[in-house]
């Protein structure tokens, strides 16, 4: 069914005037004339097929397989323009700013399946913009170029079980060099989308040097799924939900060999190429969070308006109403400050944005988590219940804590900032 949305302001969250005075820019077509679309067609057609999608991956053979579904949305959505909208390359994707994607992948937040639909989806984004930004040419015609056109899924293979990644110098499985080749040696956690039944390529992080500079130790490679040594041990649950048919797999390499010309940009370049792909794919979490908080406050304001207890409608009890002012509220500074952040990254990129982002993705987690909480202890026992998404919204806001470093980390990162600061 349609919802009833809040619009996401493409000058900052709220009317024009105010984005002028808080020195925010504004963007105009084609920016605003895709947002429009996008919103067209979540009503007509996501939101609509949502309980498609889960019905025919319910009913399939296994879960993890592809709902028929989503080829025929895919195909709707790129035959109107609706595609690879994050990439700011106008020669791979929409050619759109980091701020101008910001609204559009807000409103993909409000659905579970929405941005695989726009192939706007995680790890498939950051892997294609490694391709782009740091792949050869061959990398771009095998790899890119399908993943682009969405015919085949990617994973990215950085988290290790053996050693705390939230340090990435942690990293140890192997990258060593033995002539025209590298042999790869690890194993690793959490590759999301790895479960796809079209995932073919996965991007690997591993230690080549442990002689070097900490940040000059790690190698990022290309690998085949199907390379000689690989093997998906399992797929992992999040919150008890498997996520199929995309997934999170552990994955053991196991003298796995690859060509030198798979190794990316260089040896010891491996944080490079992180950071290049982690500040984006960051601020994106971020944007799908506050859609995922909008939906989860108007399934709230919706609930609490049709129900009664102690003879009034709960919109009128006195916490209630706290509760939606406060959700309103946080949804409303988290968004701001994420449209700085994202500013920040076009104008100056990943390395001074840093703080920017550090502070968006602890913000926006912790929003999503607070606002979806209070949706649940609104609705009651119903909001743990399948018969509602809020339980499931749940589980992907709490995961967002820890998905690329954890809250700690960051707070680490923007407290050392501040203390640099003073010290200057």
């Amino acid at each position: 069914m349609p919802f009833r949305r809040r619009q996401p302001c493409l000058g900052g969250g709220f009317p024009p005037p105010f984005a002028k005075r808080a020195g925010m820019t504004t963007t105009a077509a084609p920016a605003s004339a895709l947002l429009e679309r996008l919103q067209a067609f979540m009503d007509s057609d996501v939101y609509p097929n949502e309980r498609v999608y889960h019905e025919q991956l319910a009913s399939a053979p296994t879960p993890w397989m592809q709902p028929p579904i989503m080829d025929e949305l895919q195909a709707k959505a790129r035959a109107l323009g609706l595609w690879n909208l994050f990439l700011p390359e106008p020669e791979w994707g929409a050619g759109l700013t980091n701020r101008e994607y910001a609204p559009l992948c807000e409103v993909m937040g409000r659905s579970e399946i929405a941005p695989e639909v726009f192939n706007c989806s995680a790890p498939d984004t950051g892997n294609m913009e490694v391709f782009a930004r740091y792949g050869s040419d061959a990398h771009k015609e095998r790899w890119l170029k399908a993943l682009l056109n969405a015919e085949i899924r990617s994973g990215f293979s950085m988290t290790e079980p053996a050693v705390a990644s939230s340090d990435a110098t942690n990293i140890s499985a192997e990258i060593v060099r033995d002539g025209g080749e590298y042999v790869i040696n690890g194993r690793k956690w959490w590759t999301s989308g790895a479960g796809h039944p079209r995932c073919k390529v996965l991007i690997f992080m591993g230690r080549s040097n442990p002689n070097a500079p900490p940040h000059q130790q790690h190698t990022m490679a290309v690998v085949p799924i199907d390379a000689p040594g690989v093997k998906v041990l399992r797929t992992l649950s999040v919150f008890g939900y498997d996520h199929a048919p995309h997934g999170h797999a552990e994955i053991l390499f196991e003298n796995v060999r690859i060509p030198a010309e798979d190794i990316l940009v260089g040896e010891g370049r491996g944080f490079e190429i992180a950071q290049g792909r982690l500040g984006p794919g960051r601020i994106h979490h971020c944007m799908r969070a506050i859609g995922l908080a909008e939906r989860a406050l108007e399934s709230m304001v919706k609930r609490v308006r049709e129900r009664t207890a102690f003879g009034k409608p709960l919109a009128e009890q006195g916490v209630i109403m706290q509760w939606i002012a406060e959700c309103r509220i946080e949804i409303d500074s988290t968004r701001l400050l994420v449209y700085h952040a994202a500013e920040q990254l076009d104008a100056h990129g990943n390395k001074v944005a840093r703080n920017e982002l550090a502070m968006v993705k602890v913000a926006a987690a912790n929003m999503a988590c607070r606002v979806v909480d209070r949706a649940i202890q609104a609705f009651g026992a119903r909001g743990v219940s399948p018969d509602e998404n809020l339980a499931a919204m749940y589980a992907h806001a709490r995961t967002l804590r820890l998905v690329d470093g954890p809250d700690e980390v960051h707070m680490r990162s923007i407290a050392k900032n501040e203390l640099a600061k003073a010290k200057r």
